[in-house]
């Protein structure tokens, strides 16, 4: 983000970058793998969806085609490996009905194409499964759209740094990240996938502070 103001998110993600190094997420090979994903990972780790997607791959069962053409139950055994498995597997059928019914179902990636990103999003919200942080994500990784993703590692960071209030709503920390940050997707992507991984290693619920690459800018870690 050269050239540009350095404000408290942009020095977040300047520091985190430095520390971390690119993390070229999300890992997948299609923008449909990834909406899958985004509906496995929904209360689990994102072991447990690598091989639940690679169960999918190994039925040839990951397409939209495939998942709608299969019985609920088997869809279910197939993705059991990412936890509450029967409802992931209505949720993904919900999603596969939804871009059958756009006229995308061949080519997922094309959702949405030409449509505002607001739009499609209201859309999304729609959908069984789909919740805020869901959409976004299909809407940020799969479809390169510049909207932040909020999850609870964003919430707990933001809030020790002092740059979120308690109790902030989602939409709130999206404006407030919004208001600091390109209107990138590449930028937003790499925030995202570094505010994560930072909550992994180090902003943990009991945190690495002394380790911390944001240390000195976090007064949660000098109370």
């Amino acid at each position: 983000m050269a050239d540009r103001p350095i404000t408290p998110w942009a020095m977040v993600y300047e520091r985190l970058h430095a520390h971390f190094g690119a993390q070229d997420w999300w890992p997948a090979q299609s923008p449909f793998e990834v909406m899958v994903g985004a509906i496995l990972t929904q209360n689990t780790a994102w072991r447990n969806v690598e091989r639940a997607i690679g169960a999918l791959r190994a039925a040839d069962a990951l397409s939209v085609f495939a998942i709608l053409g299969m019985a609920e139950a088997d869809l279910a055994q197939l993705i059991r490996p990412a936890g509450y498995f029967r409802v992931k597997a209505k949720r993904l059928r919900a999603l596969c009905a939804f871009l059958a019914a756009q006229g995308v179902a061949a080519d997922p990636g094309q959702l949405g194409r030409g449509q505002d990103p607001a739009a499609l999003r209201q859309n999304l919200l729609v959908v069984h499964g789909v919740g805020e942080e869901t959409a976004d994500a299909i809407l940020l990784y799969a479809l390169d759209a510049a909207v932040p993703v909020v999850d609870a590692y964003t919430r707990r960071i933001g809030e020790r740094l002092a740059l979120l209030p308690e109790k902030a709503s989602y939409r709130e920390i999206q404006s407030a990240i919004a208001a600091e940050i390109p209107a990138e997707a590449a930028v937003l992507n790499e925030l995202h996938a570094l505010l994560v991984q930072l909550g992994k290693e180090y902003c943990r619920p009991r945190p690495r502070c002394e380790l911390c690459p944001l240390r000195s800018l976090c007064p949660y870690a000098y109370p």
